[in-house]
């Protein structure tokens, strides 16, 4: 079995910046990663937001400028999946990960920093259409659709900046929001406003129903205060309305909120002690790659303490 002092799960933002603290200070690290590393950050088209870029920078180059900074260092990286945990008394409080591939890892402390998924639509025709029209990836998937008219779904940051990356490939772009007001941050939404022959708001409406044969060629939208529908022509759908936490692996005893985001304290410590959560997989307000990073770095700096602890 391999033994650690510190296990980071997950390599985006958070984890490779929790991994970067941790072995800097002398811990003997692994970072397990079951995909490429960056997280969601892979499937950001052009990130404007994050300090030290004033022109904004694509979200692969940022994942790789992470990547190379964690590579300096002595950090073991696994490619594998977790399946479960769970901690054990023996020999002090340690933890051990059962992994997909078969072979368990232990450590005396972990962080999980494994994010969230997409949040599905939920209707019934969603999964027929998946990867026939519906995507949930614009930057993946988007280059399909060139020249064509598409929709997106949602009104937060990331369904306007992947609007926004859509209206520079395809004919026309209509954002559904179920409101009519946006919670997106007021920059994005004055440049999609400054477009209206390349982008249409359709506010106060809901996907009802999908069509088309084989793949989707009809959006059907419900306005919802007067039911009304109206059909869009559009070959693609991309799904940008919030997100489920990875956390399927994760201790039953951890303590989540309603939506099974993990809950823990300002220096990330959850309720067990030795298991740490940073980025996108805690509960919390916001969720971009500046505030992933910081998530990171404390709770790498709180593991540290724990083990220093736990030598004393």
């Amino acid at each position: 079995m391999l033994a650690f002092d510190a296990v980071v799960i997950g390599a985006g933002p958070a984890g490779l910046n929790a991994a970067l603290y941790l072995v800097r200070a002398g811990m003997r690290t692994a970072l397990i990663e079951k995909n490429s590393p960056g997280g969601q950050v892979l499937s950001t088209s052009e990130i404007e937001n994050y300090l030290g870029f004033p022109k904004g920078i694509k979200g692969w180059e940022l994942a790789d400028l992470f990547s190379a900074h964690v590579d300096v260092y002595s950090v073991e990286r696994i490619r594998g999946d977790v399946q479960s945990m769970e901690s054990t008394e023996e020999n002090g409080k340690m933890h051990i990960l059962h992994m997909a591939e078969g072979e368990d890892i232990k450590a005396r402390a972990v962080v999980i920093a494994t994010g969230a998924g997409n949040r599905p639509l939920g209707i019934k025709e969603e999964e027929i259409y998946k990867g026939k029209g519906v995507s949930y990836c614009a930057l993946c998937d988007g280059n399909f659709y060139r020249g064509l008219d598409v929709a997106v779904v949602g009104g937060g940051d990331a369904a306007l900046e992947e609007a926004l990356y859509l209206s520079r490939i395809v004919n026309k772009v209509y954002i559904i929001h179920r409101r009519e007001g946006f919670r997106g941050t007021q920059i994005y939404l004055d440049k999609i406003r400054s477009m209206p022959e390349k982008i249409e708001l359709v506010t106060s409406s809901v996907v009802d129903s999908l069509e088309g044969e084989p793949t989707l060629k009809k959006v059907i939208v419900r306005h919802v205060e007067t039911n009304e529908k109206r059909e869009l022509s559009a070959e693609g759908l991309f799904v940008y309305i919030g997100h489920i936490p990875n956390a399927g692996f994760a201790p039953a005893g951890l303590e989540r909120s309603e939506q099974g985001f993990l809950i823990t304290d300002q220096e990330m410590q959850t309720n067990i002690p030795g298991i740490f959560a940073a980025g996108d997989i805690r509960a919390k307000l916001c969720r971009q790659v500046c505030t992933a990073v910081g998530d990171g770095a404390v709770a790498a700096s709180s593991a540290i303490r724990y083990l220093e602890h736990l030598n004393a």
